[in-house]
């Protein structure tokens, strides 16, 4: 061997493993149930784009991402996932629980890390928090208790609520858990609860305006899950027409016309999510990495909808908030 050759092999010898993994093109996946053309989806994925970088992960040079949006259709979820199965990714990032129970089904080799998922534990994507156990890890967005904050908070700005209209897809064991300790909260308030589940537009305002139609003292709340929120255009248009105070689990819907939001930073959550994504190119395994709960709430309050309904909102409640929008 020509000893330029030699000392040209030898010194690569020398690198460390994971410089050598980057020399290379990584191959993951997004399995999401958000449109691809959804502003708030492009936003974080862009956060998640962010991410990556910040890892040394750059998108056409050392790693290729395959997308795949479901646009909240359960039936292209559970499609998409078998294809992901079948490309054979290093690692697959899915947004929300039901999405990634959908993946888990296809795979139990390739590394999951979920972002914005309710009860991980409780829907069994995982063993437990602090040791996961299977190939599924990632970051939490609500514990339940939050519930309680979003009638409490609901309440100080409209205190005149009596019924109350909780929109949930119930086939996603996150909302159920919800609605569960939802109705222990309204039931404690003497506050009567109306749960509509349907995951087609026209039915939610249909649905919606008749709740309205039904007397004062309505409210209502959106609980976070895809596909519900893919029809968020419908609903804001349904719950301003029938002049219903509402409280959202994303800032954006309040940016988008909704009087109330309160919850994680979802785009954080996309920002954070390549931290573990990096780590598993790198060799770790989900099952050693601890399932991370969100660390950035934010809450917004749209005024110029609060007046539109003739309410005053408490100046405590506007100390609070992290945006108020006039």
């Amino acid at each position: 061997m020509r000893r330029r050759a030699f000392i040209a092999a030898f010194g690569g010898a020398l690198l460390p493993l994971h410089a050598l993994a980057q020399q290379r093109m990584r191959r993951i996946a997004v399995l999401t149930s958000y449109r691809e053309d959804d502003a708030e989806s492009r936003l974080r994925f862009a956060a998640f784009r962010q991410g990556l970088q910040e890892q040394g992960w750059i998108q056409g040079q050392n790693i290729a991402v395959e997308y795949r949006f479901a646009a909240g259709d359960s039936s292209v979820v559970r499609t998409a996932a078998a294809e992901i199965a079948r490309m054979g990714p290093e690692v697959v990032l899915t947004n929300g629980t039901p999405v990634t129970r959908a993946m888990q089904r296809e795979t139990s080799t390739i590394p999951i890390v979920f972002a914005n998922a309710t009860d991980p534990v409780g829907s069994g994507l995982v063993a437990s928090l602090a040791r996961p156990a299977g190939n599924v890890t990632g970051f939490t967005n609500y514990e339940f208790s939050i519930a309680g904050k979003w009638l409490e908070t609901l309440r100080e700005i409209a205190p005149r609520i009596s019924r109350l209209m909780v929109l949930a897809n119930q086939s996603n064991a996150s909302s159920a858990g919800l609605l569960r300790h939802i109705e222990g909260v309204v039931s404690s308030l003497g506050i009567a609860l109306q749960v509509e589940a349907s995951a087609d537009a026209g039915a939610l305002e249909k649905a919606i305006l008749a709740f309205a139609d039904n007397g004062p003292g309505g409210g209502l709340l959106m609980l976070p899950d895809a596909t519900v929120l893919v029809h968020r255009a419908v609903i804001l248009r349904s719950v301003e027409h029938g002049r219903l105070p509402a409280i959202y689990p994303f800032r954006h819907l309040a940016n988008e016309g909704g009087l109330i939001a309160y919850g994680v930073d979802a785009s954080d959550v996309f920002r954070r999510a390549p931290q573990y994504i990096s780590r598993i190119l790198k060799g770790e395994r989900p099952a050693d990495l601890p399932v991370q709960n969100p660390t950035k709430f934010e809450l917004v309050i749209n005024l110029k909808t609060a007046k539109a309904l003739g309410l005053t909102v408490p100046s405590k409640l506007l100390f609070t908030a992290d945006e108020v929008i006039e």
